[in-house]
């Protein structure tokens, strides 16, 4: 049977997939204030075509997955920033169009590369914990029930299944309920894909203190799902988490989206440390060797963080 993932061709022909980095580190260096409930999702109500530049600005350095502005945009975070449902449904969708928008432009100028698949969109779908904009994606401890916390994400779930997107980013998710519930909606929608990608506080554990090698179990069983891994966790914890995973015998793709390794103040919504390009460039390396398929970063990482690891990806793979 053949594999119909999305991310299946590049796995064949490259060995790789290049995700992209973070969003509002580049916003913000574009001179737009995030410190708000919305993060991110500010800027799509007020400078969409940031977005979308920002998406093209991955493309170019090398990424061959853009991940939509969707992360933090809710229809009860909408709802609260003043709009209507139907307004709160448009912008959601918009995240995607803004994608998809990115990717066209990016392909009408790279004719000349015919070696580069056409890049993929993935629909972030982020935690309750982004909503709730205090930094509980870091920990887990919601205090709200199963059929609440479903009610949340299943909004914007039905929205974005009807879109122009791949595949779904299931990301940042801290707690292992959370997980089901996101699988359970996934299991909803046939024909749809997505992989799974969780924020850890160690080397061996989600962030809500649920062993990595249980959500093995947890993810395993979808066949939906094109890969399972980490995301927004601190750099020096990658290596043994990846390990956990593939010893485990998950035998699908292992993904890895690191941050910076900086600290996130949630009082005062910064992050506090330095982030270096190039240690990620020789980093990816060793998650590859470990078990790693797909590779990007998270927060505080930019473009020349993904064309580092593009350009290391490459000549570690084709060096012969």
């Amino acid at each position: 049977m053949p594999d119909l993932s999305p991310i299946a061709p590049f796995v064949r022909q490259q060995g790789f997939v290049i995700l992209d980095g973070g969003l509002a580190t580049e916003l913000e260096k574009r001179g737009h204030n995030l410190n708000n409930k919305l993060w991110s999702a500010s800027i799509l109500i007020s400078h969409p075509e940031e977005i979308r530049d920002v998406h093209l600005s991955y493309l170019i350095a090398g990424a061959d997955c853009i991940t939509t502005a969707s992360y933090q945009s809710t229809i009860p975070g909408l709802l609260e920033a003043g709009m209507l449902q139907e307004e709160a449904k448009a912008l959601i969708l918009k995240t995607v169009d803004l994608a998809n928008e990115a990717r066209e432009i990016f392909r009408e100028n790279d004719k000349e590369d015919e070696s580069r698949i056409y890049p993929l969109v993935a629909a972030s779908i982020g935690p309750y914990g982004a909503y709730l904009a205090d930094g509980s994606e870091y920990h887990g401890n919601y205090n709200i029930s199963r059929v609440a916390l479903q009610e949340f994400h299943q909004s914007r779930w039905e929205i974005i299944a009807n879109s122009k997107a791949d595949l779904f980013a299931c990301e940042t998710i801290p707690n292992y309920q959370e997980a089901a519930i996101l699988l359970d909606l996934l299991k909803s929608t046939p024909g749809k894909y997505a992989w799974m990608s969780f924020s850890c506080k160690d080397e061996k554990h989600i962030c809500d203190g649920t062993p990595i090698a249980e959500c093995v179990d947890l993810v395993s069983e979808i066949d939906q799902i094109v890969a399972m891994g980490i995301n927004c966790t601190a750099p020096r914890y990658i290596s043994s988490l990846v390990s956990e995973i593939v010893n485990k015998g998950f035998t699908k793709p292992v993904v890895v989206y690191p941050n910076s390794g900086e600290i996130y103040n949630s009082t005062e919504k910064t992050w506090e440390g330095k982030s270096d390009f190039l240690q990620f460039g020789e980093a990816c390396i060793d998650w590859y060797k470990e078990g790693a398929t797909l590779i990007g970063g998270c927060c505080r990482t930019g473009p020349e963080h993904i064309k580092a690891m593009r350009s290391s990806l490459t000549r570690e793979l084709y060096k012969a």
